[in-house]
């Protein structure tokens, strides 16, 4: 056995990212922290609710028979690079990819050649079988299991559901029910909670009825294109992996760095997202419509603290304009109009959307938690439920008060930000 190569999994040349690290904990970690927030906004997650009389004849995609174990434990080993996520791959025995894990854990996959078991179904291969196999794979190093958290077996396959809506848009899918793939990129879980973002903002405002029926449409049609993504992904990585094609296998991860790390999901062009009119080019550097903005950091003008312009805004359900003006002074005529426009109910769309949102809270307010106590959301949304200001500036803070600024800008100091 030799170390073909060793690479950087968020390379800075590739994507930019505020984090370039991998969190490898066991999701229900994760699920946690949503459901306790859930839990302190007295919000209960109902597991023991039976769905009675839903119909549903679509047809799946579905491809592969490769069967893979799964053991999470804590192990002992001579193996030098356990503490990084590592790819070894036998010629005889198969295939193995080793993932470091919460409390000392480390999670194996272990492929399961179908000429190598013998005839032995799935739910056949035992917890024994799957570990003579690692060893065997991994050989001249030594692999031992101290202890066994988990164990478990899976076929290879990649499914995209044909909806992810029903024909009236009452009944939604996302996550593993709308796409299955392998587990080896971190995908599932990551790939699901975008699902779910993108459809719980669009019911915030279906349900309040601020939004016509094409917004709760964009739903599909964005997410079940990023489904696709994933399964082309999925294919090629798990096609290269079971056969130990490195080159290949980089190749892939390489195109696909950016979609794996998450902010590479990009929408085409709908209600929600064009391109102007006016210019084939009318965006800078890497913003563009259906894409997430690039981290930035920036110095708040309020309290002079360093923010990450793209987080320091919390989603409270609300869409967050940003300005960005290289001289805000020059720039001023053209805040002033869009402010007085777009704050009017009487001469724009957005001010008569703001009342109308502003009215649908004041009935039904979202509910509080304690900790929101350190974010003050209120903070957030002095101007607009339906929207909150900001403006990135390079212009000094000595030629520029708040005092100077429009008044939608002016009372949203908390996010008047100079880059």
């Amino acid at each position: 056995m030799h170390r073909d190569r060793r690479a950087v999994h968020y390379p800075p040349e590739t994507v930019d990212l505020l984090d370039p690290y991998l969190l490898l904990v066991h999701q229900g970690i994760i699920e946690d922290v949503f459901i306790n927030d859930l839990k302190e906004r007295n919000i209960e997650i109902r597991r023991d609710t039976t769905l009675m009389d839903y119909a549903y004849t679509g047809k799946t995609r579905a491809s592969s028979d490769s069967v893979w174990g799964i053991l999470d434990g804590e192990i002992e080993t001579d193996f030098p690079d356990l503490w990084s996520k590592a790819l070894i791959h036998s010629e005889d025995a198969g295939s193995i990819m080793m993932m470091p894990r919460e409390r000392n854990m480390t999670r194996v996959y272990v492929e399961l050649k179908p000429d190598l078991r013998g005839g032995t179904s799935r739910d056949e291969l035992s917890q024994s079988l799957v570990m003579q196999r690692a060893k065997e794979i991994m050989y001249p190093f030594r692999l031992r299991w101290k202890t066994v958290e988990w164990f478990g077996r899976y076929v290879v396959g990649q499914r995209v559901s044909t909806k992810f809506a029903d024909q009236r848009r009452r009944v939604f899918i996302c996550g593993d029910a709308a796409h299955t793939h392998s587990p080896k990129a971190a995908q599932g879980m990551n790939t699901s909670m975008h699902d779910a973002w993108n459809l719980a903002w669009k019911l915030n405002f279906a349900v309040r009825k601020l939004a016509k029926p094409a917004l709760l449409a964009t739903y599909e049609a964005e997410r079940r294109k990023v489904a696709e993504d994933l399964i082309k992904f999925d294919y090629a990585h798990a096609r290269t992996f079971a056969a130990g094609d490195w080159d290949a296998l980089a190749t892939n991860f390489a195109a696909y760095t950016r979609f794996i790390s998450g902010v590479g999901a990009e929408y085409d062009a709908n209600v929600l997202n064009h391109a102007s009119i006016a210019s084939p080019r009318p965006f800078r550097g890497a913003l563009a419509p259906g894409r997430l903005p690039p981290p930035a950091k920036a110095t708040r003008y309020a309290d002079a603290n360093p923010v990450d312009v793209h987080l320091d805004i919390p989603a409270l359900g609300q869409f967050r304009i940003y300005l960005f003006c290289g001289d805000a002074t020059i720039s001023r005529p053209f805040l002033d109009a869009l402010c007085r426009a777009a704050g009017s109910p009487q001469q724009s769309f957005t001010g008569r959307m703001s009342a109308a949102t502003d009215a649908s809270y004041t009935l039904q307010p979202p509910a509080a938690a304690p900790h929101d106590a350190f974010v003050c959301p209120a903070r957030y949304t002095a101007t607009s439920c339906l929207l909150t200001w900001a403006l990135v500036t390079a212009t000094p803070r000595a030629r520029l008060e708040l005092a100077d600024l429009p008044a939608a800008l002016r009372d949203a100091p908390w996010t008047y930000l100079r880059k």
